[in-house]
C-alpha cells in the first residue's frame, strides 16, 4: 500500500506485517519519513484497529523524532497499537465519529514453562514502555496510565481530548472504519461488531480476506490487545492469528533449514505444509528417511515418497490415522503428491 501522498502519511489498516495484505509497517514509514524530510511538518492520517506492537512502537518513536511538526488527525479509528502512534504527535485531531481505544498489550507462546515465563517479562516490558508513552501525552501518571490500558477504554473524540489523549474534536465527519474484525476487542461498540460481521473482516475464517472501504486505500498485533472473547465470536485478540501465523512461519523455515532436509527436500517441505509436529520430531524423522537417489534410473523424489509412506503407515499403525483424530493421508495420495512435486521439478 502506498502510505505516503501529497506529502501527508496514510497509516490505514493493520500495524505490522498482515496476512490481510492491508496495512502499513515500520519500514513502509520510515522510507515514507525519509523520503518527505526530516525537518518538515507533516500530517499523519490513521484509520487502524491495531496490529504488532513492535511496529507500532518503532512507528511511534519514528514520528516522535521526526524534527517538523506532526499533526496527527483520526479519520476513523485508531486502536491498540495504532493508538500508541497518535501519541507521537504533536497535535492529535479527531474527527467527530472517530474513536480511540487503549489497552493492555497481548500475545501468545507455543512451548515448555520457561518459554512462557519469558512472555510474561517480554508483555511485561511493553505495557510499561506503552503506559510510560500514555502518560507523557495524557498527563496522567504512569500508574493512571497503565489502569487505563488495564480496563480498556473506548474514547470518543470528546473523550480523548478530555483524558489528554488528544488535542483537538474536530467538526468533519469521520470516515468509513479501516478492514479488521474488530469482533477481536472485548469492549468494542456493538456497531463495530456489526460492521466487520455484515463485511465478512474475519479472523476466525482463515478464506476470509477484508475489503478495503471505499475510504481505505484499494491497492494496497503488541500483537493487538484485549483479554477477553466476545460471546465466542471470535479469539480474545489479533494476537492469536498474528502471533499463530508468525510461528508456523518460523517453524516452516526451520524445518526446511534443518541439515538433516538437505537431500530429503520434498519430505522436509511435507513435515513442514502438512503436520504439526514438533521440528524436534521432524528432524528425527528426516534423519532416519533415505535421501533422494542421485541415480538418474531412479526417479528423483521416489526415496521422499517412500519415506513419507513410512511415515503415514506408522501414523496409522499407531491409531492416529481413526475416526477420533486426523485422518493420515492415503498412500495413493502420497504417492500423487510426489508425482506432483516431480512434475513441478521437471
Amino acid at each position: 500500500m502506498d502510505i505516503y501522498r501529497d506529502g501527508a502519511l496514510y497509516l490505514y489498516g493493520v500495524v505490522g506485517e498482515s496476512y490481510w495484505d492491508e496495512g502499513f509497517t515500520a519500514s513502509q514509514v520510515l522510507l515514507a519519513l525519509a523520503e518527505h524530510g526530516r525537518d518538515q511538518d507533516i500530517t499523519v492520517h490513521i484509520n487502524s484497529g491495531g496490529g504488532v506492537v513492535d511496529d507500532g512502537i518503532a512507528v511511534y518513536n519514528a514520528l516522535a523524532s521526526h524534527k517538523g511538526h506532526v499533526r496527527v488527525e483520526i479519520d476513523a479509528v485508531a486502536l491498540s497499537s495504532a493508538s500508541l502512534i497518535a501519541m507521537a504527535g504533536d497535535t492529535v485531531v479527531m474527527r467527530a465519529g472517530a474513536l480511540m481505544m487503549i489497552h493492555d498489550p497481548s500475545t501468545i507462546t507455543i512451548g515448555p514453562a520457561d518459554a512462557h515465563a519469558r512472555t510474561i517479562e517480554q508483555l511485561d516490558a511493553y505495557a510499561t514502555q506503552m503506559a510510560a508513552i500514555y502518560a507523557e501525552r495524557s498527563g496522567k501518571t504512569v500508574d493512571e496510565a497503565r489502569s487505563d490500558m488495564k480496563a480498556e477504554i473506548w474514547l470518543t473524540s470528546t473523550q480523548a481530548v478530555e483524558q489528554g489523549y488528544a488535542d483537538e474534536a474536530e467538526a468533519a465527519k469521520a470516515k468509513a472504519v479501516a478492514a479488521f474484525d474488530y469482533r477481536v476487542y472485548a469492549k468494542a461498540p456493538k456497531e463495530l461488531h456489526v460492521t466487520a460481521r455484515k463485511k465478512g473482516w474475519s479472523m476466525n475464517e482463515p478464506g476470509s480476506k477484508p475489503t478495503a472501504t471505499a475510504t481505505t486505500p484499494s491497492n494496497k498485533q503488541e500483537p493487538p490487545m484485549g483479554d477477553k472473547p466476545n460471546g465466542g465470536e471470535a479469539p480474545d485478540n489479533t494476537a492469536v492469528i498474528a502471533a499463530a501465523v508468525k510461528a508456523d512461519r518460523e517453524r516452516r523455515r526451520s524445518i526446511l533449514a534443518l541439515e538433516e532436509a538437505k537431500g530429503r527436500e520434498t519430505l522436509a517441505a511435507y513435515f513442514a505444509d502438512e503436520t504439526e509436529d514438533a521440528i524436534e520430531k521432524v528432524k528425527a524423522a528426516l534423519a532416519a528417511a533415505p535421501k533422494a537417489s542421485a541415480d538418474p534410473a531412479k526417479p528423483q523424489g521416489a526415496a521422499d515418497a517412500s519415506a513419507a509412506l513410512h511415515e503415514q503407515r506408522r501414523l496409522n499403525g499407531e491409531g492416529l490415522g481413526g475416526g477420533d483424530g486426523p485422518k493420515a493421508k492415503s498412500d495413493k495420495s502420497i504417492l500423487a503428491s510426489a508425482a506432483d512435486s516431480r512434475n513441478k521439478r521437471r
